[in-house]
């Protein structure tokens, strides 16, 4: 017997589902009623980051906001699907509670399992398993969006690399360190070589060697990316307004006058 929680939670969503379907209808909103898969893809990637950010610092109210406009794509989307006669928002539903079942035997099986290391190494055990029988791409890699952003993808990708043995052993930083070294000296040769196209690929390889010694070191390199772009970017305004403050314009000003500026942002944040 459902709780009346559990009935206020079926009936609210039931409410977006109809909802949609009448901005949808003939008579609905003209805006909704253009939009199609390929135009949605923005408004999700945005929605998602949104929420990110909201989460990020903007308080519990942003959260639960942004949250909605993140769960209002995927039923967008599904409305969408169903009127081409591709799928529904019931089989939408029911896939995702299919697959938290399967890949939690430990709580809905008998499996028992020792961590959340041996959790996750079961979910990408299973996963594999799943896209074997459905004939899909079953590589360890696989799954993981072409438009991910770069940083994330490197950390993604050494992640699921790792939890099938392939990386250095944990707690010992000093092969992570040597590789971004040695990356970091073929960048040096490739300057010297004058080779644009080397160039570019031994930046990647040191960018991916920075990821990994992040995630060795347990630092999201998404989020101290994010952490250090903030910072420069507060201490930048400050060297613009010690600018203003002068009266002068910017380019009466040599890079160590602009660098003095800069150490005294610093000492500020």
């Amino acid at each position: 017997m459902k709780n009346p929680q559990q009935r206020e939670n079926e009936e609210a969503f039931s409410r977006l589902v109809a909802i949609m379907e009448r901005l949808r209808a003939p008579d609905g909103c003209p805006w909704d009623r253009e939009q199609d898969f390929s135009s949605l893809r923005r408004y999700i990637v945005e929605e998602a980051y949104e929420l990110v950010e909201a989460i990020e610092g903007d308080g519990d109210r942003a959260v639960l906001e942004e949250s909605g406009d993140l769960l209002l794509q995927v039923v967008f989307i599904s409305q969408i699907a169903s009127e081409k006669g591709l799928f529904s928002i019931r089989e939408v539903l029911d896939g995702i509670c299919s697959k938290l079942v399967q890949r939690h035997p430990h709580v809905f099986g008998d499996l028992n399992v020792a961590d959340s290391d041996e959790v996750m190494r079961n979910w990408e055990a299973i996963k594999t398993v799943e896209k074997k029988k459905n004939g899909a791409d079953s590589s360890i890699l696989s799954g993981i969006p072409r438009s991910m952003p770069s940083l994330l993808k490197a950390y993604r990708i050494q992640e699921r690399a790792a939890k099938f043995g392939f990386d250095w052993p944990a707690g010992d930083a000093t092969p992570v360190l040597a590789k971004v070294d040695e990356e970091l000296s073929e960048i040096r040769e490739a300057l010297s070589e004058k080779s644009a196209p080397r160039l570019a690929e031994e930046i990647g390889d040191l960018l991916f060697a920075t990821v990994n010694l992040s995630r060795h070191s347990g630092v999201n390199p998404e989020e101290a990316l994010q952490q250090a772009s903030r910072k420069f970017a507060e201490r930048f305004r400050l060297v613009e307004h010690s600018v203003a403050e002068t009266g002068k314009p910017w380019k009466e000003f040599s890079l160590d006058e602009l660098d003095d500026f800069w150490e005294k942002a610093k000492q500020s944040c």
